[in-house]
């Protein structure tokens, strides 16, 4: 994943969960943020964050936050914020081999109540649906999911069970959005459901 025109500010605040303030270049900037999760750990004011040009006409901000650093005790940890790259990374993964080696890929598929972001396909013709989810949340070298409560990430589980249910794969793909880590767990605390 390529990011053209990457400057870095530091995070003042947050006033919602789509906008955060920046000193960028000594001057506060209004951006929006790339990412609605609560990221409580990592947007905190002092922190480093990294900004990319916005590029859709119309917008009411210039830039996109779309990463932070944490402190950590192996150094500081750079940590992708941009919760709408991280379809497109699996999808660049599944299509160069990943875990699905010659699957077919549809995008955004519907079934049932549920939108499921892939329907891979392969060869004995029998459909998988996949849910992506993006890690930001870590804690001692572990990444733990959600970092917040999230209805909608427990709806696509129960979803991926039905699909399971009538006979088609079903799976979850926790893209982690940092290095450096060396195991993902639930974040039970924060949401038992998921």
């Amino acid at each position: 994943m390529r990011y053209d025109g990457v400057r870095p500010a530091v995070f003042l605040r947050r006033p919602n969960r789509f906008l955060a303030e920046v000193s960028l270049s000594g001057r506060t900037e209004t951006v929006h943020v790339k990412n609605t999760g609560r990221c409580r750990e990592l947007l905190v004011p002092g922190a480093a964050v990294w900004l990319a040009p916005g590029t859709a006409p119309g917008r009411r901000t210039a830039w996109d936050l779309i990463a932070a650093e944490k402190a950590s005790a192996a150094g500081p940890r750079l940590i992708n914020l941009d919760s709408q790259v991280v379809n497109g990374v699996a999808a660049e993964w599944i299509a160069a081999g990943g875990a699905f080696p010659s699957a077919s890929i549809r995008r955004e598929v519907t079934r049932g109540d549920s939108r499921f972001d892939f329907l891979l396909t392969g060869p004995s013709g029998r459909g998988v649906f996949l849910e992506v989810k993006g890690v930001t949340l870590e804690r001692g070298g572990t990444a733990f999911f959600p970092d917040a409560p999230t209805e909608r990430g427990a709806r696509h589980l129960r979803g991926l069970i039905r699909c399971r249910e009538a006979g088609f794969g079903a799976a979850v793909l926790f893209v982690i959005q940092m290095k450096g880590v060396s195991a993902l767990r639930p974040n039970d605390g924060t949401d038992p459901a998921f």
